[in-house]
């Protein structure tokens, strides 16, 4: 998992930046394809047209589980072009 994700009370944050709302939107359903496959659902914001902001929690147990970490790290290994 990478260094820039960040625990905020319950869940752990990061936040992706793209060149383009159509990058943005891409990166969104590339990370909804993989939530879907493993049955874990982040909480996703787009803002600010480019800005993506992950949340993960595992909401039954309503803290941070291994679930998190392994989707944290698969969501890292998307290739995707950063601003």
């Amino acid at each position: 998992m990478d260094k820039d994700w960040r625990r905020i009370g319950n869940n752990i944050t990061k936040t992706f930046e793209f060149e383009d709302f159509k990058k943005a939107i891409e990166f969104i359903n590339t990370i909804a394809e993989i939530a879907e496959r493993e049955a874990h659902h982040p909480d996703i914001t787009l803002y600010n047209y480019n800005k993506v902001e992950v949340k993960l929690i595992t909401h039954s147990v309503g803290d941070v589980t291994e679930k998190d970490f392994k989707l944290a790290s698969e969501i890292d290994n998307i290739k995707w072009n950063s601003k």
